[in-house]
């Protein structure tokens, strides 16, 4: 199937050309060389069409690279940048250069949204479609449009509500964080209700993934009872469980190249070894024996004798096996992560980017129903030691000897402290980390502690990009641009 996939990477970019269009005119509404009228009206055209949103958010310039690349090298607890990463890990803001690529970001992320807007605002006027599919597409288009604003929030702190109904517009002013929440969740309350039970191709949603997206929406609101339910339902589904493991080297059945799914994938960004996702370079070096030769060393751990994140994390936690030394220059105890091996990769890896797992699903349940309770309870501890059982090499629905203990952690905070511990243990390389640290307010406090650095208010937000800006009149460059840039 990974091979099947890789043909199909090859051969569809041929049947989106059109449309593919200038950075000047990518959120304008109308294809340059189609009319919808023509091109909607059947359900292998509008499949066709909402392919078409995945392309551009995919690529190098988007989750392919500069996005995970970008926001890793943010997790100083264990990750410095090196090169031009290497300004991120001083958290004092971007220079020009990673300024110009978050500028590159948003591009191609409003490329994907603009597919998506025309797909849900053509498709309905199909004329040789059911409703049933009408509404599944829209569906689709309505989840990956919902997906995208929210990295967009979250990092920019705002955004240009582009829909299907203001896409003929240039001008559209900067909307703030509540109303970019409030589509988001209209969104996935519609794709939860209308996408199918199960992915109509791997890599795409269903409808516990719209679920799953939405629990993690209301955790970074704040609501957290609606996250619990919402992330409750997902799980007693039981269409998702654990990928056991008994050593370090089989977590490469979660991770590996050759893995086309898993009982764990909820919602992943698909790639293969001829269209891979470039982000796996940049943790291994040209020599090591984990990625063939063509590794970049960009995101490392500088010194694992000083790293406290690290010298915490206990030696029989099986994750702390996929950390390992290798000199560049920065001393013998500089590290190295082997999550994400391909040892036969072709470019770039084959791996899959792990979007929602059923651990990062535990994760949020275990919070949200603590924090709708007002303390921990034995339902979210055991969705916690699940994870934590599954690390050692236990079986995870099974009680053991290495069980965190309610008793320890009967108060909100002591127990948030572990929890976020062991989802960084858990996650490092997925991209979550930075993420979490701002929406619970953490990141000053915990990148002081393990770097001494005092973040820049500028840090917390990337900036509107000047393309954005230069065409767009409704903006006010200074108003609406974000502190410090």
């Amino acid at each position: 199937m990974k091979k099947l996939y890789s043909l199909f990477c090859l051969i569809f970019p041929l049947s989106c050309v059109l449309f593919l269009i200038s950075c000047e005119d990518i959120l304008q509404e109308e294809p340059k060389s189609i009319s919808a009228e023509y091109f909607y009206n059947t359900s292998g055209e509008v499949e066709t069409a909402v392919n078409a949103i995945y392309q551009p958010i995919r690529g190098y310039n988007g989750f392919g690279f500069l996005y995970p690349a970008q926001l890793t090298a943010y997790e100083g607890e264990y990750y410095h940048g090196r090169g031009s990463y290497s300004s991120l890990s001083d958290f004092q803001g971007l220079n020009s250069t990673n300024i110009t690529r978050v500028g590159n970001i948003w591009v191609q992320f409003y490329s994907g949204i603009r597919n998506a807007n025309l797909v849900i605002k053509n498709a309905p006027e199909g004329t040789n479609i059911s409703e049933t599919d009408i509404a599944k597409y829209v569906a689709e288009a309505k989840f990956m449009r919902a997906f995208i604003y929210f990295q967009i929030v979250r990092n920019w702190n705002k955004a240009v509500l582009r829909t299907e109904l203001n896409m003929t517009e240039l001008d559209v002013p900067i909307s703030s964080a509540d109303d970019v929440y409030a589509l988001i969740v209209s969104d996935l309350e519609y794709a939860e209700q209308n996408l199918p039970d199960e992915p109509s191709i791997s890599g795409h949603p269903s409808k516990w993934s719209a679920k799953t997206v939405l629990a993690d929406v209301y955790l970074n609101r704040e609501n957290y009872a609606e996250a619990m339910n919402k992330a409750g339902e997902v799980i007693q589904s039981k269409k998702y469980s654990l990928v056991e493991v008994s050593t370090y080297e089989d977590f490469d059945k979660i991770f590996g190249a050759d893995v086309v799914n898993s009982t764990e994938e909820i919602f992943y960004l698909k790639y293969s070894r001829e269209s891979g996702w470039a982000q796996t370079q940049c943790y291994h070096h040209p020599k090591d024996p984990y990625y063939n030769g063509f590794g970049l060393f960009i995101l490392y751990m500088p010194d694992s004798e000083t790293n406290d994140f690290y010298n915490n994390q206990d030696n029989a936690d099986l994750r702390k096996k996929l950390w390992y030394p290798w000199e560049f220059g920065l001393g013998l105890n500089t590290m190295l992560s082997r999550k994400f091996v391909d040892t036969e990769r072709l470019t770039y890896g084959g791996n899959d980017y792990p979007f929602y797992r059923y651990a990062d699903l535990l994760f949020i349940y275990s919070e949200a129903v603590s924090k709708a309770n007002g303390s921990p309870t034995v339902d979210a501890m055991e969705k916690l030691n699940m994870v934590h059982r599954r690390a050692y090499g236990y079986n995870s629905l099974i009680p053991s000897v290495v069980d965190f203990k309610l008793a320890d952690y009967s108060d909100i905070q002591s127990f948030m402290n572990v929890l976020l511990e062991e989802k960084g243990y858990e996650t490092v390389d997925e991209v979550k980390r930075w993420l979490d640290l701002k929406r619970l307010g953490l990141a000053k406090e915990k990148i002081k502690a393990a770097t001494g650095i005092d973040i820049a208010e500028k840090h917390m937000w990337w900036p509107i990009p000047v393309s954005e800006m230069n065409f767009n009149k409704a903006i006010d460059p200074v108003a609406d641009q974000n502190p410090g840039y």
